[in-house]
């Protein structure tokens, strides 16, 4: 992903009462030394960064959304803090105990593929959403295809990366977590010869 350019297309940006999350990131944090990139693609730290995107969140928290051992999601935002992917936000007296709350330090991590280990499996954020998408038809999908240069296809996930930005500062509210993945790719799809040379061609 590149840094984000507002476009004219993005004409509507709901109204939000609450700033999500509930303290101050960077637009851009990169993910460009092999200790960022493990950290980033290790699913269970992959769901932590996800779920301070609403708001900071303690070790307490995070385990009871995680279902997970407070000591198993402790040493993960420990990981994530010495890579410099979150941080600590504020703090609060629970009896003579400082408890920690956390959040990104990048709204948007940046994965750079030439720091990416030799061992560890490319992430299709493509794969893990058909992964994690419900069977039944609240899956919301389009599929298109078109011949454009390079530089056009970069230039309109400029403008993606942007409606993703705005997914992710939606105020929470309802029942279900709705997830959002986009692609812009080269195929082999068929492309029709030039017009002028198919006139030719009759």
């Amino acid at each position: 992903m590149t840094n984000v350019r507002l476009s004219p297309i993005i004409r509507h940006v709901p109204y939000v009462s609450h700033p999500v999350p509930d303290y101050e990131l960077d637009p851009v944090v990169h993910a460009d030394t092999p200790a960022r990139v493990r950290a980033v693609l290790e699913p269970t730290r992959s769901q932590i960064l996800d779920l301070v995107l609403e708001r900071a969140a303690s070790v307490t928290e995070l385990a009871r959304a995680l279902s997970r051992p407070k000591s198993s999601v402790a040493h993960h935002v420990d990981v994530l803090l010495e890579a410099g992917l979150v941080r600590v936000v504020r703090t609060r007296k629970v009896r003579a105990m400082e408890e920690r709350f956390y959040g990104r330090v990048g709204r948007t991590v940046v994965i750079a593929d030439s720091q990416r280990p030799a061992d560890s499996v490319h992430a299709s954020f493509l794969s893990e959403a058909y992964a994690e998408a419900s069977p039944d038809d609240s899956l919301l999908s389009t599929l298109r295809h078109v011949r454009i240069p390079e530089a056009q296809a970069s230039e309109f996930f400029d403008q993606v990366v942007a409606l993703a930005e705005q997914f992710t500062q939606m105020e929470r509210s309802g029942d279900t977590v709705y997830g959002f993945v986009a692609a812009v790719y080269p195929t082999n799809h068929p492309v029709l010869p030039d017009a002028s040379s198919a006139n030719v061609a009759r």
